[in-house]
């Protein structure tokens, strides 16, 4: 099932800077991890924004969420979900 998410991180500004390095790197190591096993399929910058379109390729909601709360950043997200499915004039037949 094909996910469309998008993320807006907000660090507090009162984190301090060698908490919020160490939160990125592991965030950066787990969404590389997730891209190579294919459930991140594609991820985005938002140009100007600390924020990221993602397509996830996950089979339920239910491994959705737990996929997305597991991120080290997920506490400082704003998430929004919108499910995909195939649209019938895609030419794309790997979109589904």
């Amino acid at each position: 099932m094909l996910f469309h998410v998008r993320m807006n991180v907000n660090l507090p500004p009162a984190m301090p800077p060698a908490q919020a390095e160490e939160l990125k790197k592991t965030e950066r190591e787990l969404a590389q991890s997730l891209q190579r096993s294919g459930q991140w399929r594609h991820l985005w910058r938002i140009a100007g924004q600390y924020a990221n379109v993602s397509i996830f390729d996950v089979p339920s909601v239910d491994e959705l969420h737990a996929l997305l709360t597991s991120l080290p950043l997920f506490p400082y997200m704003q998430i929004e979900i919108m499910p995909l499915c195939r649209h019938p004039s895609s030419v794309r037949d790997g979109d589904a």
